[in-house]
């Protein structure tokens, strides 16, 4: 009986490990005007996506908070692609607000972020 309650077990994990990979979209394909939603980061702290420091953030006027990012929905207004193969993509919010109520477009690398899980398909 714990075999057959193991199996199940391992066997249930399994499916949900590839359950990521559903919303995952190949950088190649993001054009400009698609909708990202911003997504939690396995740091704590975002890596592929460039959000202002905190200082910065506090001169302009906004609330340093990250934890409101997450969740939130992102059109791409430029994508362009670096020397060394990157592509670079300038995230706006969806809403029109502004990011920490100071920044009105942030930019991501784009394969990082849709790798990591902070960008994702809607």
């Amino acid at each position: 009986m714990k075999q057959l309650f193991f199996a199940l077990f391992f066997a249930v994990g399994s499916i949900g490990l590839n359950a990521k990979d559903a919303t995952y979209i190949p950088p190649q394909e993001v054009q400009v005007g698609d909708i990202l939603k911003i997504g939690y980061p396995e740091a704590p702290r975002y890596k592929h996506i460039n959000f202002p420091r905190p200082n910065f953030i506090i001169k302009k006027g906004g609330i340093a908070n990250y934890k409101r990012l997450q969740g939130n929905v992102v059109v791409v207004t430029s994508v362009e692609e670096k020397k060394d193969g990157t592509l670079q993509v300038r995230l706006k919010r969806a809403d029109g607000g502004r990011f920490f109520g100071s920044h009105s477009e942030v930019s991501a690398d784009l394969k990082g972020a849709l790798e990591t899980g902070e960008l994702s398909g809607i």
